[in-house]
């Protein structure tokens, strides 16, 4: 089965199949000082840079940036799950649900 995923708007969003699923407009829970010093990161994304599909469970991991709401840290984020593939439909993640992506910086704190 084919699964199409890409990113819409110049970044604000990430398609999966042919159908606008993840937004740039919400906040997501980031792992303890893996984004920032905050002891809970709450990173508004600022835009979605790539999308793909990932291991076995088929997750869709999307590389984006985004902006502490607490602390104004504006950093990359490398592989942040976004939700995975079921009997071949998409299951949103919920943002505020802790993630565990991999974070590269794009800019000097």
């Amino acid at each position: 089965m084919t699964i199409a995923l890409r990113t819409l708007d110049d970044g604000a969003w990430i398609s999966v199949n042919d159908s606008r699923e993840v937004g740039v407009s919400d906040i997501w829970t980031l792992p303890a000082r893996e984004f920032c010093g905050c002891e809970t990161p709450h990173v508004m994304l600022e835009g979605f840079s790539g999308v793909d599909l990932r291991g076995v469970d088929t997750h869709v991991i999307a590389d984006a940036v985004g902006m502490c709401i607490d602390c104004g840290t504006r950093d990359g984020i490398e592989s942040l799950p976004v939700g995975r593939i079921v009997d071949g439909e998409f299951k949103r993640y919920e943002p505020e649900s802790v993630q565990s992506p991999s974070v590269d910086a794009v800019s000097s704190r």
